[in-house]
């Protein structure tokens, strides 16, 4: 131990400059991340503000045993798990399906084009994505203008819990694919070159290459950036959600998170909210240690 901290010790002194460039980091997550879990155990308490945390009396489970006692427990958690579910199917493979298309592009401009035009919806804010999405999709707005040429009849997208599902994955699709596939095009450039040289030689087609050396090259990367994406499982677009949805769509667009606002900041039932969100929270750990544990059991790619 002593020899370690001596080692620590000269470590800082020598590399002081990176050190100091990290303590705005830890300081982040410090108080942001690890600091308001210290306001978890509301989630036990029947919390009152004028008691703060330590007044408040301790009720034990009792608001976990209300939320899945509750009506809403089977809506919202079908919600979340299903939009989860098809964001796992539907969006998370476009970031690399879309990074192997761009990696066949032999045009140099034309390759930088496409993706800074496919960047772009990413740094646009989202109440303006949201926006863009109720002209886009209103009943006299472009799609269905579109839809009417053919002589079909215009759909409610916004105000119909059966679309709601489908304009939130799409616009998902649209607004991040090319943000999510900068991490895959980094681990495409990092392959020895010299393989696909020897791909050419056996007489491998520019499919064959991209199937047995492009993808076993990026597969460790997939596996990392999938076990992340098991982590957040739970979490889905909480803003974008908060900004599409109204009581119409509730059927079909209400999920944990949304449910945890509108009980935590509109109804001011803190301890409530804070149990609902550690139920939330607790399933997603629990995910990520599963997903890491299999693939563990897998392969050599793991997170830890």
């Amino acid at each position: 131990m002593r020899s370690y901290l001596i080692r620590l010790q000269k470590d800082l002194l020598k590399n002081k400059a990176i050190y100091f460039m990290l303590l705005p980091v830890l300081a982040y997550y410090l108080i942001f991340q690890y600091g308001p879990m210290y306001g978890l155990q509301i989630a036990f308490k029947d919390f009152i503000p004028a008691k703060g945390f330590l007044g408040s009396p301790w009720v034990g489970f009792k608001h976990f045993e209300d939320f899945f006692g509750s009506v809403y427990f089977g809506r919202i958690l079908k919600n979340t798990l299903l939009l989860s579910l098809y964001s796992l199917v539907f969006f998370f493979p476009t970031g690399i399906i879309f990074a192997l298309l761009l990696n066949e592009i032999k045009g140099r401009i034309f390759r930088k084009a496409v993706q800074t035009i496919s960047y772009m919806p990413h740094f646009i804010s989202m109440v303006v994505i949201v926006g863009m999405m109720f002209d886009f999709l209103a009943r006299d707005g472009l799609v269905n203008n579109i839809i009417a040429m053919f002589g079909l009849e215009p759909v409610s997208f916004m105000r119909s819990p059966g679309w709601f599902r489908t304009t939130y994955i799409s616009s998902e699709i649209w607004q991040n694919i090319g943000w999510s596939s900068i991490v895959y095009l980094a681990a495409i450039s990092s392959i020895n070159p010299s393989l696909y040289e020897a791909a050419r030689m056996d007489g491998a087609s520019r499919w064959k290459q991209m199937w047995h050396v492009t993808l076993p090259g990026i597969m460790p990367t997939v596996t990392i950036m999938f076990i992340l994406f098991i982590g957040k499982f739970m979490t889905v677009g909480f803003e974008k959600i908060i900004l599409m949805y109204n009581p119409v769509i509730y059927e079909t667009a209400d999920v944990i998170q949304t449910f945890v606002y509108r009980k935590g900041i509109l109804e001011a039932n803190y301890s409530y909210s804070a149990a609902v969100g550690l139920f939330n929270a607790a399933i997603s750990f629990t995910l990520l240690i599963g997903a890491n544990m299999t693939a563990k059991r897998l392969g050599e790619t793991k997170l830890w």
